[in-house]
């Protein structure tokens, strides 16, 4: 099985949401969802994320959302967030969203068509550089 049936059969156990659904409940600071980006350090520098999203790398996620992991962030732990995870298309959000369901971590979702659709459909992004 490839990367590409693995991506597939993920989306077909996790919880998808659209851009539509989304934005209308967007907020950059106090909302009920928490935008996420799965992606590598350098896209996003190269193309920005959304406004107020944090960055958790697939390589990171499982440990920052665990809490007896020594990398854990509280930031991930809030049972009453929904935490919404993209990436450039779905591959990499479905495979990190599967991961944390499969961890027990029911609150996770992943925004379909990633950040394209997301700012194809106006969303607010920002630029992110390392400081």
């Amino acid at each position: 099985m490839g990367i590409k049936d693995l991506a597939e059969q993920a989306q077909t156990e996790i919880k998808s949401l659209t851009v539509d659904e989304t934005l209308p409940r967007y907020s950059d600071s106090d909302s009920d969802l928490v935008f996420v980006d799965v992606r590598d350090i350098r896209e996003v520098e190269n193309s920005g994320t959304i406004k107020g999203a944090k960055h958790a790398p697939r390589g990171m996620i499982e440990f920052l959302f665990d809490p007896e992991s020594p990398y854990y962030r509280e930031m991930y732990g809030d049972p009453d967030k929904t935490y919404v995870l993209f990436c450039n298309a779905e591959w990499r959000s479905a495979l990190c969203a599967k991961s944390l369901q499969d961890m027990g971590i029911k609150n996770v979702a992943q925004l379909f068509g990633g950040l394209p659709a997301w700012q194809d459909a106006g969303g607010p992004t920002e630029e992110k550089k390392r400081k």
